[in-house]
């Protein structure tokens, strides 16, 4: 008897090991990651004087994830679009992955200058369309039920109309509540107060939400974290800094 559930267990163990492996790859698992990236190009956060210093970063991020430097996660599908638009609503494109794989650092951030040029401005930071792209997007890749990280480089201050400058409560998550069990929006490049209100203000179940403050987040690019003279792979103590400081896990909080 103990033989036969033995057995019973070996070939449950065969099979599920297809499942959790890519063998065309070498026996590694495939990445599960969606990623996706909102650059905010509104007038306020361009003229901010973290706008420059937002994409040098973000080139680097991107790099370093694509090539799964320092052990970042692999993002399985990226794609990266504006945040707002001419009008409210307006629907945005997303530049997939294929955008950036197989670029250096310098060249990612080239594409980035065209995608966002500073001379267009959007007169509306739309979070709430960009929420409902992304999770419309999910569904058309069927990307449901994986890890989804949405980070969005902005100042996190909502201006779709006069009232919903201040009223974070108006932000709707809701699109991405049940996408999957893990999905994390990371607001980069904000405020104490206004990272605070995302945070404990915008309702939610599921969704977890971490920000990072632009004084803290100019700090990347430092001496002593990314070394000069030193090869992108090898940038050991920029990639702890991501971890520590971008890619935080993030617990979840409700907030009705």
């Amino acid at each position: 008897m103990k033989r036969r559930h033995l057995l019973y267990g070996l070939v449950i163990l065969l099979l599920m090991i297809p499942m959790a492996c890519d063998w065309s790859g070498g026996g590694e698992a495939r990445p599960r990651l969606s990623l996706f990236i909102g650059v905010d190009i509104s007038g306020s956060f361009i003229k901010s004087g973290y706008f420059d210093d937002s994409l040098d970063f973000l080139a680097h991020y991107i790099h370093a994830h694509l090539n799964g430097y320092g052990g970042l996660e692999k993002p399985n599908v990226l794609f990266v679009g504006s945040i707002g638009g001419a009008k409210a609503d307006e629907p945005k494109t997303f530049y997939p992955i294929h955008t950036f794989a197989n670029k250096t650092v310098e060249e990612i951030r080239s594409q980035l200058a065209e995608i966002f040029p500073k001379d267009e401005v959007n007169p509306f930071t739309d979070y709430n369309a960009f929420f409902e792209q992304v999770a419309l997007t999910v569904k058309n890749r069927n990307l449901v039920l994986r890890p989804i990280s949405v980070v969005m480089i902005s100042d996190g201050k909502p201006d779709i109309d006069a009232t919903a400058a201040t009223d974070f409560r108006s932000l709707v998550v809701r699109p991405l509540e049940r996408l999957a069990r893990n999905v994390t929006i990371r607001l980069l490049y904000t405020d104490a107060v206004t990272g605070k209100n995302w945070q404990t203000r915008v309702p939610r179940r599921r969704v977890k939400i971490w920000t990072q403050d632009a004084n803290v987040m100019v700090s990347w690019k430092d001496p002593g974290i990314l070394q000069p003279d030193t090869p992108p792979s090898e940038q050991k103590r920029f990639f702890t800094w991501i971890e520590e400081n971008v890619d935080f896990g993030v617990r979840a909080q409700r907030v009705d």
